[in-house]
C-alpha cells in the first residue's frame, strides 16, 4: 500500500470518527463535528468524481458503468455524512 493511500485511509477514519466525538465536547457544540462532516463529504465526493472522470477519459466505452458506480458511491458517502450530522445534532441537543 503506497503512502498516499495510507494517508487517505487514516484521514478518512479520522473524519468519520471525529464529528461525533468532537460534538460531545462540553464547549464545542455541534459546529466542529458538523464542519468536519461536511469537509469529509466534500473531499470524498471530489475523489469519487475525479476517479470516475479519469476512468471515463481512459475508457469511454465504460462510461455508463462508471457513472452508475459513481452515483452509488456518492449516495453512500452522502448517507454517511447525513448520519454524522444527525448524530452531532442529537448529541448537542442531549447535552
Amino acid at each position: 500500500m503506497n503512502a498516499v493511500l495510507r494517508y487517505l485511509l487514516v484521514l478518512t477514519m479520522v473524519l468519520l470518527g471525529a464529528p461525533s466525538l468532537l460534538a460531545a465536547e462540553p464547549g464545542a457544540g455541534p459546529g466542529i463535528g458538523m464542519g468536519l462532516s461536511v469537509l469529509g463529504l466534500g473531499v470524498g465526493l471530489g475523489l469519487i468524481g475525479f476517479a470516475a472522470l479519469s476512468g471515463m477519459a481512459r475508457q469511454p466505452e465504460q462510461a455508463g458503468n462508471l457513472r452508475s458506480t459513481m452515483l452509488l458511491l456518492a449516495a453512500l458517502a452522502e448517507g454517511a455524512a447525513i448520519i454524522s450530522l444527525v448524530l452531532c445534532l442529537v448529541v448537542a441537543l442531549a447535552a
